[in-house]
């Protein structure tokens, strides 16, 4: 098949699987199409991408773990280059989580 043949199948088939529209379309085109599945939930890839790489290149998550140890064990010195580096990562996770609800196109109640 070419690349223009299966466009065409996938615009013909209008977010329906293609596999299922061509089982449809060969075995029993009479009957009602199948059922379509839902809308793609990502809107923009880019911004997804982005989250993505962030996500990939940050050490967030093992900071967190170490910065929780630390508070549970009470040895977490709250020094003004303590709190400006929990700071930045409320705002790193606030950043990734407005390209999250930006990529799904989502209305986020507060």
């Amino acid at each position: 098949m070419t690349f223009e043949e299966k466009a065409n199948l996938e615009k013909a088939a209008a977010g329906m699987p293609l596999s299922a529209y061509i089982r449809w379309k060969l075995f029993d085109p009479t009957s009602p199409p199948p059922q379509r599945r839902g809308a793609f939930p990502v809107k923009d890839f880019r911004a997804l991408a982005q989250l993505l790489a962030m996500l990939g290149q940050s050490r967030l998550a093992n900071n967190m773990n170490q910065l929780a140890k630390a508070a549970n064990s009470g040895s977490l010195p709250v020094t003004p280059e303590t709190e400006e580096a929990l700071l930045n990562a409320v705002r790193e996770v606030a950043f990734m989580r407005a390209l999250l609800i930006q990529a799904l196109d989502v209305d986020v109640v507060p």
